[in-house]
């Protein structure tokens, strides 16, 4: 462990010198392991008890749970020196970031201690059990039930569109348990297994033939009454801080994400490999477009220093991290944007074992449209910042207040 006394910088040292001793290098020749692959799985387990070992992981989180208690500086000098190694990226998010840091805030004692710990050490991943198939972007109108039977909980319902569910251990699920209050106040947060007898797990191939998604079946899954997280219909409360966490770190600005991202590879070109390859490189019109994208670049690292300080200073509230989710989205989309634009028709070809760099811009377009949803759709995040940062009125909800059993289901 360190304490506060060791200075960013003195940290910063420490860590440069630790990687080059202990953790593996990245170069374009580094093989590509997808977040759908069992085997980068099983890799990011082995990283992060590497950090662990090392006395670098959980920067942020506190001592007593794990972690070194450290300020986010300290974290992203860690992650500042880390670029360049192979690091357990895929456990970031939902994790880290989402998962362990809401357990933090609403969790009981013993759950932060078994799980944020086990996390840090890499015996655990977490992720989400939230969006359900007739939901869309409505959370709180979540169908999955959960029935108290004596000091146990009886759960039934399904789940879709769960990150990374079928590599994890724990996933934090909303449903339902009291029909008779409106939908945000009936509403339960479990810590449930994700082997729990009666859940059934199908993964679902994305466009870009990529299995990262999960669907979920619950079918008389019980739990005890430890596994609620928060309160007993307490549930919006803790899926409202779990939202605040997601949308922190998709947007760049949560202090549990260690490292910034892979450099590119063959198979993972960035943005200037594509361009080199497209061969247009001294057409003003790319120029232009490259250069456009570079500043939005720079704002987006400026944003997000600006609002996560904002946010832990207290001059801005929490939903000033919509800003950071809706304009990841809007960076996302205009790059995505640009590769095509700069690649033209060869986008359309990705055949073969090692496909031209401009050839995989068009794979990345087609999940182009994923920036807008995850984490809550942009337009969710344009609801919230005009409603909760401009003081704008709030949209009309016809189901607001009415008992849940009340408020009419799909097109009856």
């Amino acid at each position: 462990m360190t304490g506060n006394s060791e200075s960013v910088e003195a940290f910063r040292t420490r860590a440069r010198v630790w990687l080059a001793d202990n953790m593996p290098r990245l170069d374009a020749d580094t093989p590509l392991l997808l977040g759908d692959d069992e085997a980068h799985w099983k890799r990011a387990r082995e990283l992060q008890r590497r950090l662990y070992a090392g006395g670098f992981a959980g920067i942020c989180f506190p001592e007593e749970y794990g972690g070194l208690g450290l300020p986010q500086p300290y974290q992203e000098a860690f992650s500042e020196e880390a670029w360049g190694y192979e690091m357990p990226l895929v456990l970031n998010i939902p994790t880290f970031s989402i998962c362990c840091a809401t357990l933090l805030d609403v969790g009981t004692e013993e759950q932060k201690r078994e799980h944020i710990g086990a996390a840090i050490r890499g015996d655990e991943v977490l992720v989400q059990f939230l969006s359900e198939p007739g939901g869309g972007s409505d959370l709180a109108g979540v169908r999955t039930r959960a029935d108290r039977d004596g000091d146990m909980w009886v759960i039934n319902g399904a789940k879709i569109w769960s990150t990374f569910a079928f590599a994890a251990d724990y996933a934090l699920c909303l449903a339902r348990t009291d029909a008779d209050q409106p939908k945000h106040q009936g509403l339960t947060m479990f810590l449930m297994p994700t082997n729990a007898v009666g859940v059934t797990l199908n993964r679902i191939r994305m466009v870009d033939g990529t299995r990262e998604f999960c669907e979920e079946f619950f079918d008389n899954v019980v739990l005890p009454d430890s596994a609620v997280v928060g309160e007993v219909n307490g549930g919006w409360t803790v899926a409202s801080r779990q939202m605040f966490h997601e949308r922190n770190a998709v947007g760049g600005g949560s202090p549990y994400v260690s490292g910034h991202g892979e450099p590119p590879t063959k198979l993972k070109p960035g943005f200037l490999d594509i361009v080199r390859a497209s061969g247009r490189t001294a057409e003003p019109d790319v120029r232009t477009t490259v250069g456009g994208i570079m500043a939005l670049a720079t704002v987006q690292t400026q944003l997000v220093s600006r609002v996560s300080a904002g946010i832990v200073e207290g001059r801005l509230p929490p939903a000033a991290a919509s800003l950071l989710r809706l304009f990841s989205a809007e960076f996302l989309e205009a790059e995505a944007d640009a590769k095509i634009r700069v690649a033209g028709a060869a986008t359309g070809i990705a055949a073969g074992p090692e496909p031209d760099a401009t050839a995989l811009a068009g794979v990345a377009y087609l999940v182009r449209q994923g920036g807008s949803l995850g984490g809550g759709t942009t337009e969710m995040s344009r609801n919230i910042v005009s409603e909760r940062l401009l003081g704008m009125p709030r949209e009309h909800a016809p189901d607001r207040g009415v008992p849940f059993n009340q408020v009419t289901q799909g097109s009856r």
